[in-house]
């Protein structure tokens, strides 16, 4: 009687999933995947977007900052070669202080060979390749008072690759001030401080 009931026990913990089973958990893998998936992709382009938002954000914060703190005027731009002269704002973006304490509008910095006066603050890395950022102008230019000396107000715009409709931006007032985007009226697309759309 004990052996037959040890046999027993012991032919129930071999026992393993049927193929109707293993079809069924597959079937249930496979509907949490093709769910699961696209939103993991959107909330990885969502995080992008934030991560570069805030580096913009911070990067103007530190210019204008150190434009209060040094009495000098600082430039943001992006560079092409050694020169500020392009609004490809997904290049590699230089924080400088201007040479002789002037404003400098698409002036040349020389890297290797920096004047006493001009000083290089902060580089951001170009942006993932694909990517585009956008502003009108071709550099900005805090004054010692923390207001805009380049002409004003600027938005740059950053434009995530084929998902126009998770498009973010930073607004520089006259004063000075930087703002990021938000989604104000909850469609999942930011709005600008005016409550237009972020558009690319």
């Amino acid at each position: 009687m004990l052996n037959r009931q040890s046999n027993s026990f012991r032919s129930q913990l071999i026992k393993g999933f049927t193929l109707v089973e293993l079809i069924v958990g597959m079937g249930i893998v496979g509907i949490l995947l093709a769910i699961g998936i696209p939103g993991l992709n959107e909330f990885t382009i969502k995080s992008r977007v934030d991560s570069e938002i805030s580096e913009i954000h911070r990067i103007i914060l530190t210019a204008r900052n150190t434009a209060i703190s040094t009495g000098q005027y600082v430039t943001i731009c992006p560079l092409s070669g050694k020169n500020c002269q392009t609004t490809n704002w997904q290049n590699t973006l230089s924080v400088f202080t201007n040479e002789a304490n002037t404003l400098a509008n698409a002036k040349i910095f020389e890297s290797t060979l920096v004047p006493a006066s001009e000083f290089l603050i902060k580089v951001k890395n170009a942006a993932k390749s694909g990517e585009t950022i956008k502003s009108t102008k071709t550099d900005i230019v805090f004054a010692p008072t923390g207001k805009l000396a380049s002409a004003g107000p600027v938005m740059i715009k950053y434009c995530p690759q084929g998902r126009a409709d998770l498009s973010r931006a930073v607004e520089i007032s006259l004063s000075g001030r930087a703002y990021a985007s938000e989604d104000i009226d909850n469609d999942n697309k930011d709005e600008d401080r005016s409550g237009n759309e972020i558009s690319c």
